[in-house]
């Protein structure tokens, strides 16, 4: 149970002893009461749920707030409680309570944050999902990185998660790679060889064409495109799947979309909208009746060559997944994709699944920014910056917390020379830098012989800027809690950022390690709270992937 949920139960004891002293007349209490986090100096929690009685009650949500709050239960969880118009009922935790949760974050190690939303439940998150026809982009890496910071807070989160990732070895573009591939082995060879528009650029491809010249020598000169198809497929599947790697990115299954149509998948959803009247033939192609959702028009799915369109392997790949009886389902999605989806759920409702299962998060795409002007071009690769190219430049930290740090719907900018500066205006660079500082005060103990006290007494914390770290340290349940039913992973920036920017108030206002130890239980104390500090950074940090660095 949250502290919210906490805070709510109290709030709702009051209301019935209200009702049961006659102050509030009866009518039906919700069960769950809003409790929100308000601006600095209204508490450290605050409710309108007088306002949402008001009608009810038929009284003024001033005068309910004040009969709530003279009857609340003298519980130690909270210390203050005042009303605040329009009816706000704005709570204090108790500084006795706050500084015994030191404990309870210790006590959890490093599954602090840890809630039982999904305890029971499965989850699948699909991302990145590229087909091996080229190195990673920028973009792609944004599809990493907040489909695999939400399989980590889903995880936290108590859901059991499978990690996947969905591609295509098999169509007109493995085709067209393969003779790209071929193209340039020949020219290679000193072969005059026309250069087709529609063939993948690039230095990468020269690159695998030359390696086959060193390998194979003229032997493949007159070979069909499928040895080069295999070698480029294998070669970018492998550069894919490193750079993924150097971001802390994996997966459980690698899912082929070609193993829908030789298993008979394809077919099956065909068959499946046919029998349910939402499937038809017109001038050769097989139709799908979009229009009985609401769309404008109905969607060829099987084109008159007999070849399905990019619908209909979705449709059976999630097909697929709700088969596998997740009870949560997560695709990440570029925005280019965001009109396909509609379709696709369509067809599942009309195959009789249950699409509410289906969340889908739309992301928005990247642009970098180097001394104030747009980066255009890469350095070797086609038209584009790769993913790794941008790794090798500011490294894996920065990649991903910059890529977190706006909401997957908003258009991201991303600094390169910022994300370079090593200074407190680099965000990743501020939250790291609380990680060592703390890092370094436990270190200096050790160094002094000050040996950690489990048994240590942290009734003695009572500065505000020791209870405000607390109070922050404990928003991560409600962090990870907000994350997990939003599927905003952009959350944890800004709390991070929170959480270390309380650790730097408290280090500067309270000294832990001063040079003469006049208050030995107060250095206690105070290094347990370091130690709590070290491990709820350091958590929040993992759920974003970034590392959380002894030194700087």
């Amino acid at each position: 149970m949250t502290l919210q949920d906490q805070l709510g139960v109290i709030l709702r004891q009051a209301i019935l002893q209200a009702q049961h002293d006659g102050a509030l007349p009866a009518f039906d209490v919700p069960v769950d009461i809003t409790i929100q986090r308000p601006k600095p100096g209204y508490g450290d929690f605050a409710s309108p749920l007088a306002m949402a009685l008001a009608k009810p009650a038929r009284m003024a949500p001033v005068q309910i707030a004040e009969r709530v709050v003279e009857r609340l239960p003298r519980n130690g969880l909270i210390g203050h409680a005042e009303v605040a118009a329009p009816g706000f009922i704005n709570l204090w935790l108790a500084p006795e309570w706050l500084s015994r949760r030191v404990d309870d974050i210790l006590a959890a190690g490093v599954r602090v944050g840890s809630i039982d939303l999904g305890v029971g439940q499965t989850s699948d998150v699909e991302f990145v999902s590229a087909n091996p026809t080229g190195p990673l982009t920028v973009g792609h890496g944004r599809n990493a990185i907040i489909g695999d910071t939400l399989a980590r807070v889903l995880a936290a989160a108590g859901y059991d998660v499978t990690r996947e990732y969905y591609y295509n070895d098999a169509g007109r573009q493995m085709e067209l790679l393969g003779e790209s591939v071929r193209a340039r082995y020949l020219q290679s060879l000193g072969h005059d060889v026309a250069w087709q528009e529609a063939y993948y650029q690039g230095e990468d491809i020269a690159e695998i064409a030359r390696t086959m010249v060193a390998d194979c020598g003229d032997s493949l000169v007159n070979s069909d495109a499928q040895p080069f198809r295999e070698r480029a497929q294998a070669v970018i599947t492998a550069d894919q799947q490193a750079v993924l790697a150097r971001l802390s990115v994996r997966f459980d299954i690698l899912f082929n979309e070609q193993s829908l149509t030789t298993g008979g998948a394809v077919a099956e959803v065909v068959d499946g909208l046919r029998a349910r009247g939402y499937a038809y033939d017109q001038d050769g192609a097989v139709w799908f009746t979009a229009t009985a959702f609401g769309a404008e028009k109905d969607r060829v799915i099987v084109r008159s060559s007999g070849e399905p369109t990019y619908r209909l392997p979705d449709i059976a790949y999630h097909k697929n997944k709700l088969d596998r009886g997740f009870d949560l389902i997560i695709d990440v999605l570029g925005s280019d994709h965001a009109a396909q989806y509609p379709d696709i759920a369509n067809a599942l409702t009309a195959l009789g699944y249950d699409t509410d299962k289906i969340k889908v998060v739309i992301y928005q795409f990247v642009t970098l920014i180097r001394d104030g002007q747009v980066v255009k071009m890469s350095k070797r690769k086609a038209n584009y910056v790769t993913l790794n190219e941008l790794v090798d430049e500011v490294g894996p930290d920065a990649v991903r917390y910059f890529l977190l740090m706006r909401a997957s719907d908003t258009h991201i900018e991303f600094d390169l020379n910022l994300a370079l500066e090593q200074s407190d205006k680099n965000p990743v660079y501020y939250v790291q830098y609380a990680h060592t500082r703390i890092a370094g005060v436990l270190r200096q103990a050790q160094e002094r012989g000050i040996t950690l006290d489990p048994d240590a007494d942290v009734s003695c914390l009572r500065d505000p800027a020791e209870l405000a770290l607390i109070n922050e340290m404990l928003r991560l349940e409600e962090v990870v809690r907000l994350v997990a039913t939003t599927l905003a992973p952009h959350h944890l920036t800004y709390y991070a950022t929170s959480l270390a920017t309380a650790f730097h108030t408290f280090y500067d206002r309270c000294p832990v390690l001063p040079p003469k130890q006049t208050d030995p239980a107060l250095t206690q104390a105070r290094l347990k709270l370091v130690a709590a500090a070290r491990l709820t950074l350091a958590r929040s940090l993992h759920l974003m992937g970034v590392s959380a660095p002894e030194r700087m």
